[in-house]
């Protein structure tokens, strides 16, 4: 197996654009939020369980999943999103497990937006890199490019960590505050760190 980073924070703060970066440096990324859409889009499986547990509103149209109303649920219902998240996240860590066997590369990128939430993948996780952010640009950003409103990303973020926990719990840092011209740098430090702890690792 690759050694795998852990790439997680809070909504808002970057997470796709800096796996990108990565990802032109030649890293190979698995993003758990991907294979999410993926087993819930229209046609998959798992929907006829969602649709049992949930009841058929909880589907769109064209038979895949609601995802707004699936939001406004599982924010304002904790129990809800425990259900959601006993279906779901077995599956995902599943494929997670079958695409790592399949990459052959020194390390792997792996972005988990709840992994110090859940600890569901510290068993595979050699080292946590949080991609950081002031919590109004989080507010910004995340309601300028999902079409959320406040109150949906503030429902949000009280679900995850307070940033000052995601810090404690880091490796590393990545400050996405605003310069962009910077991002490029740090990434590219952080990959020359990630090939060298990957070529020493036991």
């Amino acid at each position: 197996m690759p050694y795998v980073v852990g790439l997680t924070g809070g909504i808002g703060c970057g997470k796709s654009t800096v796996a990108n970066l990565f990802t032109e440096l030649g890293a190979p990324v698995i993003d758990t939020d991907v294979i999410a859409h993926r087993l819930t889009a229209p046609g998959e499986p798992v929907l006829k369980t969602i649709a049992m547990e949930f009841g058929p509103d909880f589907l769109s149209a064209d038979g895949g999943l609601n995802r707004s109303r699936m939001r406004q649920l599982i924010f304002s219902d904790p129990i809800a999103k425990t259900r959601l998240e006993a279906i779901l996240h077995p599956l995902i860590k599943q494929e997670v497990l079958v695409a790592l066997a399949n990459i052959h590369a020194p390390y792997v990128m792996l972005v988990v937006p709840l992994l110090l939430e859940t600890g569901s993948y510290r068993d595979i996780v050699r080292r946590v890199l949080v991609v950081d952010c002031h919590e109004q640009q989080q507010l910004e950003r995340a309601t300028a490019r999902n079409a959320l409103s406040s109150e949906d990303v503030r429902a949000i973020m009280s679900s995850q960590l307070p940033r000052q926990s995601r810090l404690t719990q880091a490796d590393d840092v990545l400050h996405n505050e605003g310069d962009f011209d910077s991002l490029p740098q740090q990434v590219a430090a952080l990959h020359r760190q990630y090939l060298s702890l990957a070529q020493g690792q036991p």
